[in-house]
């Protein structure tokens, strides 16, 4: 799962919103971070989420979908996943997506200060254009994943990732709306949770 996912299944908490995003960013055993028990308590459930994520047969169906991108089909999985979870947001939220966007910018923008250098960088970007809210369009998808593809070692591997994310739609759609309720149950159930 991206970061509009791993927001929503923090809950309303601070800390908790704080760790969802910080999980993708730190690295190494939780105790030698740090940072307040709410926010390492987030990052144990984003932690949880993405191993929850990466075994479950659904989301490696998805990937076997993107064998020609065999090397980078998880990436374009979560980033995808995060697509649809905007488009079906009301099926899932009560709370508007661009009102959910604006309140997770804030909470973390308020928090700025103690993230690490590198996030520090990107979450102003990600605030002022809208990357959460943006996913709700296929095209900035694709878009997102051919910028990330230029980070890699060969980055040619994530171009034209448009023409796939077309071919494979309705199948990934499918294979979301099977998976994120169980995923959703699996947070709820969780001692990890908000």
């Amino acid at each position: 799962m991206n970061y509009l996912a791993h927001l929503y299944l923090a809950g309303r908490d601070d800390e908790y919103i704080a760790g969802a995003l910080l999980g993708d960013f730190v690295k190494g055993r939780l105790e030698n971070l740090d940072l307040p028990p709410g926010v390492v308590a987030g990052i144990r459930l984003h932690r949880a989420i993405d191993a929850y994520t990466d075994a479950h047969p659904v989301v490696l169906r998805s990937r076997t979908r993107l064998a020609e991108r065999r090397r980078v089909a998880g990436i374009i999985v979560d980033l995808i996943y995060d697509h649809f979870l905007a488009v079906r947001w009301q099926e899932f939220a009560a709370e508007p997506l661009p009102a959910f966007c604006r309140r997770s910018y804030g909470s973390l923008l308020a928090r700025i200060d103690e993230f690490p250098p590198a996030l520090r960088r990107i979450l102003p970007h990600m605030a002022s254009h809208d990357w959460l809210g943006s996913y709700a369009e296929l095209d900035n998808v694709a878009l997102a994943l051919e910028r990330i593809g230029t980070r890699l070692r060969r980055p040619d591997t994530l171009r034209g990732v448009l023409s796939d994310l077309e071919r494979h739609y309705q199948g990934l759609e499918r294979d979301f709306l099977e998976f994120f309720p169980e995923l959703v149950a699996h947070v709820a159930g969780s001692e990890l949770s908000a």
